[in-house]
């Protein structure tokens, strides 16, 4: 069928699909390289590093991410690149715990020992050594972040703060079916593909974390 505006909604979902799984992805990989690399510091150095990141992170994510998007909305004119941005100064945080805990509890192991011993650098021995032994931990929480970037975009364009008006949008076709209870299809097609998208994702990462899983 058609929306409120005579467009067509299976071109719409399908077009709201992909940019939702674009927008995720991008987040999510941004994210993830960032939370790596700050979890990595803090877990490998310890001490003052430790200490400041791991105060700096209470501060930061005390912060409500969702009331900051919708109050610079109404500021700018948002679009793809901006609300990447916006939502990549908070979810690189997701990783960062997860990743120290197995820095710290690695850099103490008898193979890092026998790095150092070898006059190995600091850096090989966090990329090359202690992060891949991480990737597990790392691999778990990745499809929460996927999936948890494809809920905020699609709350924030069922608000009307997401991505330009006329933009194919997920959120925006659930909106429309909250506006015409008598055009069922509209909200039904868009929670359907939601559903169905989020489920994969989660199964689509844990089949990841499995086969990174070096006990598998």
């Amino acid at each position: 069928g058609t929306d409120d505006q005579g467009r067509d909604v299976l071109a719409r979902v399908i077009y709201g699909f992909r940019i939702s799984v674009l927008f995720a992805l991008t987040l999510t990989i941004l994210s993830s390289i960032i939370g790596v690399i700050a979890g990595a510091l803090q877990g490998f150095y310890g001490g003052w590093v430790d200490l400041l990141g791991q105060r700096f992170l209470e501060v930061w994510s005390g912060l409500p991410v969702l009331y900051l998007l919708i109050i610079l909305a109404s500021f700018v004119q948002p679009n793809f690149w901006w609300l990447l941005g916006i939502m990549l100064l908070f979810s690189w945080m997701n990783l960062v715990d997860v990743v120290r805990a197995e820095f710290l509890r690695g850099r103490n192991l008898e193979y890092v020992r026998a790095a150092r011993a070898l006059g190995m650098e600091n850096g090989a021995i966090m990329f090359r050594h202690i992060l891949p032994n991480a990737m597990v931990s790392t691999m778990t929480f990745m499809p929460f972040i996927l999936t948890g970037a494809i809920g905020t975009l699609t709350a924030l364009d069922f608000l009307g703060f997401g991505l330009p008006a006329g933009s194919p949008s997920l959120g925006e076709l659930v909106a429309q079916g909250k506006s015409n209870l008598q055009a069922p299809w509209l909200g039904i097609s868009a929670f359907a593909v939601l559903a169905i998208m989020l489920s994969l994702l989660v199964f689509i990462g844990e089949s990841a974390r499995d086969a990174f899983d070096p006990r598998k």
